[in-house]
C-alpha cells in the first residue's frame, strides 16, 4: 500500500533539484563549479527594502495574520505601480491579490480556474513549472509552439483545433524564460483577441517585466483595451528587486478570477508575512534606481557572455530583457550531451533546452547570475573544450 498520491508519483523530477545534486557531488570532489543553471539573482536586495523590513518587524501588530488578499498597503502599491509604469488603473480591492511569489500563485490559479480534464495551452519552450501545475490541478497540457524564426511569439495556427476547442486557459510569459524573448504591445493585442475569440482565460507571467536593456520597456497585457475581461497578469519582486527568498508577488486583472484565487488560497495559506508585504510596497513605490543599476550589471554580463559565445562559434540572440542568455548548442551535440560536457569537463552548469519543452532541443540556457569575472572564466574553460566532438 502506498501513502503517496498518483498525482505526486506521476510528477517528473524537478530538473533544478537534480542539477543541484550534481553540483554538490562535483564540489565534494573538489571541483570549482560555476553554476549558471538556476535563475537566482546574486545581487543584493536594496538596502532601503531591508531597512523597511527590519523596522516593520519590530512592530508587534505586524506579527499577526495578514488579510487573506494581502494588506491594503501592498495592494495599493501594486495599483500605484501599474498606474505609473503602464498607465493602467486597477482597483486594489477587487483587481489585485498578493501571492507568495508568482510560482505559488500560478500553481494555485490552476486549481481555482480549471476543472479536471480541462486543457491548458502551455508555451513550448517555457518555464518548467507550468506543466506540473496543470497536472496537479487535474488538467491536460497542450503545447503552444514558440519559434526562434518568429521571435518566440505564439504560433496560434500551429495548435490543433481540438486542443483549442478543449482549452480553458492559455499561458504566456514575456520577457520569456528560458528564451529571453520580449513582447510588443501587438503581441498582447493578438493574444487578447485569440483568448476572446476562443473563450479562454489568458494568464501572463510577467516575472521579468522590469529587467530590460537597450531602451526596451516591457508592456503589460493589461494595457490592451478590454484585457480585464479576459486576462490576469502575475508579477514578482523576486528578480526585479532581488527578493527571491522573500516570496512576494501579485496577480492583477479579471475580478472573477482574482476572487476565485483568493477564495482558494484562503483555504491553503494566510498570505505573506506583513513586514515583507510592507517592504515590498516600499519597493514598488521607490524611484527604481536600484533596478536600473542592477539591469546595467545584467546587461554588462550578457554582453560579455554573448561576445564570448560568438568567438566560440556559439549562436545566440542578444536579448533585451531577463537574466538569461538562450543559445544554440554546437553542431553534433544534443542539449543534454552539451550540458553534460560543460558540467563534467569544464565544471560549468547550464540548463539543457529540452528541459523547457520539446522545441527547446538544440539550445541551452545560461543564467547571468555570477559576476563578470566568473563569466570570463567560463569562456576560458570552454575554449579548452573540443566543441566539435560529438557526445551523445
Amino acid at each position: 500500500m502506498s501513502f503517496v498520491s498518483d498525482k505526486v508519483n506521476n510528477l517528473p523530477p524537478y530538473l533544478f533539484s537534480e542539477i543541484q545534486q550534481k553540483k554538490r557531488e562535483l564540489q565534494a570532489n573538489g571541483v570549482d563549479v560555476v553554476d549558471l543553471g538556476i535563475g537566482a539573482p546574486d545581487l543584493p536586495t536594496p538596502e532601503f527594502i531591508i531597512d523597511r523590513l527590519t523596522e516593520e518587524s519590530k512592530v508587534a501588530a505586524n506579527h499577526r495574520y495578514s488579510t487573506y488578499s494581502g494588506i491594503k498597503e501592498f495592494r495599493e502599491a501594486v495599483a500605484h505601480f501599474y498606474q505609473r509604469q503602464y498607465d493602467v488603473e486597477l482597483d486594489p480591492e477587487t483587481e489585485v491579490l498578493a501571492v507568495i511569489g508568482s510560482k505559488e500563485g500560478i500553481a494555485n490559479l490552476m486549481h481555482a480556474a480549471i476543472n479536471p480534464g480541462d486543457t491548458v495551452l502551455v508555451p513550448d519552450p517555457g518555464y518548467p513549472v507550468y506543466g506540473p501545475a496543470v497536472h496537479l490541478a487535474g488538467g491536460k497540457r497542450a503545447a503552444l509552439p514558440l519559434d526562434d524564426t518568429n521571435g518566440y511569439v505564439p504560433l496560434y495556427d500551429q495548435v490543433d483545433d481540438d486542443s483549442i476547442d478543449q482549452a480553458k486557459l492559455i499561458l504566456l510569459n514575456y520577457p520569456g524564460n528560458p528564451t529571453a524573448a520580449t513582447a510588443s504591445y501587438e503581441t498582447f493585442l493578438e493574444a487578447i483577441a485569440f483568448a476572446e475569440s476562443n473563450k479562454l482565460l489568458l494568464v501572463h507571467d510577467a516575472a521579468y517585466d522590469m529587467i530590460t536593456f537597450n531602451g526596451y520597456e516591457s508592456p503589460s497585457v493589461m494595457q490592451v483595451p478590454g484585457a480585464k475581461a479576459h486576462a490576469v497578469e502575475f508579477g514578482s519582486l523576486s528578480k526585479s528587486f532581488n527578493m527571491t527568498g522573500w516570496r512576494i508577488g501579485y496577480v492583477v486583472g479579471n475580478k472573477e478570477v482574482i476572487k476565485a484565487l483568493a477564495a482558494f488560497k484562503s483555504n491553503i495559506d494566510s498570505s505573506q508575512f506583513i513586514p515583507i508585504q510592507k517592504a515590498a510596497a516600499a519597493a514598488l513605490r521607490s524611484d527604481f534606481l536600484d533596478v536600473e543599476a542592477h539591469n546595467a550589471i545584467y546587461q554588462k554580463r550578457m554582453e560579455k557572455l554573448y561576445a564570448g559565445f560568438r568567438k566560440l562559434g556559439i549562436e545566440a540572440d542578444k536579448p533585451n530583457g531577463t537574466i538569461f542568455l538562450w543559445a544554440k548548442v554546437p553542431d553534433g551535440f544534443t542539449s543534454v550531451s552539451f550540458a553534460n560536457k560543460l558540467l563534467h569537463e569544464a565544471g560549468v552548469i547550464v540548463t539543457p533546452g529540452n528541459a523547457f519543452g520539446s522545441l527547446g532541443e538544440g539550445y541551452f540556457r545560461v543564467a547571468l547570475t555570477v559576476p563578470a569575472e566568473r563569466l570570463e572564466e567560463v569562456i576560458e574553460r570552454m575554449k579548452q573544450l573540443d566543441l566539435k566532438e560529438v557526445t551523445r
